[in-house]
Order: C-alpha cells, then sequence, then structure tokens
C-alpha cells in the first residue's frame, strides 16, 4: 500500500510496544521493527509490519524512529555504536525515544544526535498497557516545537493527551513525577484494601463508592479488578517501578525537592522486588502491605 505518511521504525516490541506499534500500523503507517524476541517479531508481522534483523536495517530508510525500551543502557544500547540508530539513521530523521529513562540520558541523546543532524524528542508516556492497547495514552513531551508538531499525528494515533513540556528531557522530568504520584496512590490503595477487608467490609462495595468520590482516580478505576481478585498479572512490573523510583528519587536530589512519601513508597517497592515479587504488576504492592499486616499470601 502506497502511504503518504512516514516510514516508522520501531525498536523494542515488549508490553507496550507491540500494542503501540500495532496501532500505528491501525493508522495506516508503514512500520517496521526490531526486538529481540522472536514471538514479538512474529506478532508484528501478522500485524502488518515489516520484521528487521537488526537496529541498523530497521532504522536505515525510516523518516521516524522510535524507541520503546526498559531503561537508559537499553536505549544507549541502541542508541550508540557501529550498529546503533546514529550510526544508520539517515540524516534528517527524527528519533522519538518513548522509553522512561533519566532526563540526563535524554539530554545526551539529543546532543549526541544533533551531530548526525538526527532530530529527537523524550516522549515518555503514561497509562499502562490498557491503555497503550486503547490508543488513550497520556504521551509527555520534551524537545523542540517544531519536531513536536511533526510528531503530532503520531503521537494522536497512540494516546488522547499529548503535551510538549519543555527543552529535552522535561518529558522525562515530568514521566518521574508521574511514576511517583501512581506508586504512591497504588500504595494508598493497598493500605485501604487491607484496612477494608480486616474492618470486613464487603471490598467491591468499598471500592465503587470510593472510585466515585474524592478518593477515586485512574489508578484506582484500572487496578480496581487487580486488587479484587488478586490478579498481578503484569501490566506494569515491579522492577521498571523500582527503576523508575530510583529515577524520581536521583533527579529529585539533584534539584534540591525533598520527597519523604515518596522516599518510603520507593523503599516499599525495592522491598517487594526483594521478596521475588518484581515481575509481578505494581499493583501487587497490596502483597507487601498483607505482609506488614501479618496476612497469609
Amino acid at each position: 500500500m502506497t502511504t503518504t505518511l512516514p516510514k516508522i521504525a520501531w525498536i523494542g516490541l515488549g508490553i507496550m510496544g507491540s500494542p503501540m506499534s500495532e496501532n500505528l500500523i491501525k493508522a495506516g503507517y508503514d512500520v517496521t521493527g526490531y526486538t529481540l524476541e522472536r514471538e514479538k517479531l512474529d506478532r508484528l508481522t501478522a500485524a502488518g509490519g515489516t520484521a528487521a534483523a537488526s537496529v541498523a536495517e530497521a532504522v536505515r530508510d525510516a523518516d521516524v524512529i522510535v524507541t520503546m525500551v526498559p531503561a537508559s543502557p537499553q536505549v544507549e544500547a541502541v542508541a550508540y555504536g557501529p550498529g546503533g540508530i546514529l550510526e544508520n539513521a539517515r540524516p534528517g530523521a527524527l528519533l522519538i525515544d518513548m522509553s522512561s529513562i533519566t532526563p540526563g540520558t535524554s539530554v545526551a541523546l539529543a546532543e549526541h544526535a544533533g551531530r548526525k543532524c538526527i532530530r529527537v524528542l523524550d516522549a515518555p508516556v503514561s497509562g499502562g498497557e490498557a491503555g497503550a492497547v486503547e490508543a488513550v495514552l497520556s504521551i509527555m513531551v520534551g524537545g523542540e516545537q517544531a519536531d513536536f508538531e511533526a510528531a503530532r499525528p503520531l503521537f494522536e494515533a497512540l494516546g488522547r493527551t499529548v503535551v510538549l513540556c519543555g527543552p529535552h528531557g522535561s518529558g522525562q522530568t515530568v514521566k518521574a513525577a508521574n511514576q511517583l504520584m501512581v506508586a504512591v496512590n497504588i500504595q494508598a490503595c493497598a493500605e485501604a484494601v487491607v484496612f477494608l477487608e480486616r474492618s470486613g467490609v464487603d471490598l467491591g462495595a468499598a471500592l465503587e463508592v470510593l472510585g466515585g468520590g474524592l478518593a477515586g482516580s485512574t489508578v484506582l478505576a484500572r487496578k480496581k479488578d487487580n486488587f479484587l481478585n488478586r490478579d498481578f498479572t503484569p501490566g506494569f512490573r515491579i522492577d521498571l517501578h523500582h527503576k523508575d523510583m530510583g529515577i524520581v528519587t536521583d533527579a529529585a536530589r539533584a534539584v534540591g525537592a525533598a520527597l519523604p512519601v515518596g522516599a518510603v513508597v520507593a523503599q516499599l517497592v525495592a522491598s517487594l522486588r526483594a521478596q521475588g515479587d518484581g515481575g509481578l504488576d505494581h499493583s501487587a504492592l497490596l502483597r507487601g502491605v498483607e505482609r506488614l499486616s501479618g496476612t497469609g499470601i
């Protein structure tokens, strides 16, 4: 099919990357993907995309390159070096990193890419797996206004709330704040669940009425069934939230912002991970509260 839309290279087809890339295909984009897992490449081709054998092959003819990988080391691994994005993308290409990484990594990437005449946006997302599947993500962007406007149609195929937050690194700073708010909110919900159950209240009824009042939140709406069913199938893993709490803790220290509650929740996330629950959904913070309350798991 011939299209006037930019050609997309998509690097990283995990829990978020696979449905996001598929939404671009549905929107009419030509998507070539690369990831380490063969079955994820097969899923992309089944959806109408093209599988590449390497990062270099994926990005060579792309107008826009999107990376969606777990953390800063993986972004650096796919961006730098002879087989990386910067050495193989064509001048004028737009690199959009949608991973959640440190603001400093994003700033450095933009500087290095600029020397290769490659434009960069940092554009992490919030909304989890459900938001990725439903194309209702919140996308927080750092970079130049002109590059943001060029990428807006692509963003609007992936999300519902799309905002340029400032220069390079700003998207990652806002994402760090997002992860702080989400973790504290999940912890508060988990504590409320244990309190309600210990008090003999109908948990389903309680969460329904709480969701309709000031205590209601997107976190409660999205995670209510996880709490009710003790279903911690990962939509966003504790391991990744642990990484993100490290990012926000370090970034806050660098700018002199105190995060007293955030620091406690960061330790609770770390504790859950140390007890072997790192592969579970972050709603599994409930398990930590249950352990502290002497409830059998």
